[in-house]
């Protein structure tokens, strides 16, 4: 008989045993190295994320010979740089490098509180710093081209630009949830699965999708970041809603991947009944 909490695994396959949440406020986390050692990677890493794509976006805008690359250009940059990011910091700090990531690992109990909020500080620095660098070596080309900053362009409504935040950000954060399940690890041990590859294809794909409503901000950060360096009106204008959209789909993959795909939900009352009926 398997003890509450494990499931039976198939014949051939490793038994699979949910690891314990997560605690919410964890104070022994401030006297380890590796706490201050992952915020630092989390810096470091989104640093060097919004400097690559940045200067992307602004290559692509003023360089009329690449214009066929366009969108798809950005699209890898983005996506690309995730993957790379991802895959080097993984071991580290859990290779977040967006609040909205580390937010829904927040609300399942992967991360405790301090550790989500100091990620949260480390990630928008990180951020500020990597469009510092930007706009420092092209700061004519980085003011023309709009400091790569996320607004709802015209046609759209702000209505339509926070549903394209809230399912972009869905789209990544529920990739992240499925591509670094354990039970995945444990179940489909035969079929290797490179986390940060789905990662890094779900920002690819959702920026092909949402560049021409928002830009794609799906990452607070990557807006926060953009619109203080560039610090244009428009930009603050629509900015609560590269923070709300983000977040909304985060809250909503964290809870679809827990409460419907792991049935968290129907496990906790199958064991409270359980118990009950001693």
């Amino acid at each position: 008989m398997a003890k509450e909490g494990e499931e039976m695994a198939p014949r051939g396959m490793k038994d699979y045993t949910d690891p314990p949440p997560a605690p919410f406020i964890d104070s022994q986390e401030f006297s380890l190295w590796s706490f201050y050692r992952a915020c630092i990677a989390e810096f470091v890493a989104t640093l060097l994320f919004l400097y690559i794509t940045i200067a992307t976006v602004i290559g692509v805008t003023q360089s009329k010979s690449c214009g066929g690359v366009g969108i798809l250009g950005i699209a890898w940059a983005f996506g690309g740089m995730i993957f790379i990011l991802v895959y080097c910091t993984a071991g580290i700090s859990g290779g977040h490098i967006n609040p909205a990531v580390t937010f829904g690992l927040f609300l399942a109990r992967k991360v405790s509180l301090p550790r989500a909020f100091f990620y949260m500080v480390a990630q928008c620095l990180g951020a500020i710093c990597g469009v510092g660098l930007v706009k420092s070596f092209q700061k004519s080309f980085y003011v023309s081209s709009g400091g790569g900053a996320n607004v709802v362009a015209a046609p759209y409504s702000k209505g339509t630009g926070l549903a394209a935040e809230i399912i972009g950000t869905f789209v990544l954060v529920y990739t992240v949830f499925s591509a670094t399940d354990p039970k995945r690890n444990a179940r489909d041990s035969h079929v290797p699965v490179l986390a940060p590859l789905p990662i890094g294809f779900a920002v690819f794909m959702v920026h092909l999708a949402t560049i021409p409503i928002t830009g794609t901000g799906i990452n607070p950060a990557r807006s926060f970041g953009a619109a203080v360096i560039y610090g244009h009106k428009k930009s603050w204008d629509d900015h609560w809603i590269f923070w709300v959209g983000p977040f909304i789909g985060a809250a909503l993959a964290a809870g679809y991947h827990q409460y419907v795909l792991r049935a968290a939900a129907y496990k906790a009352f199958g064991s409270f009944r359980s118990q009950g009926s001693i």
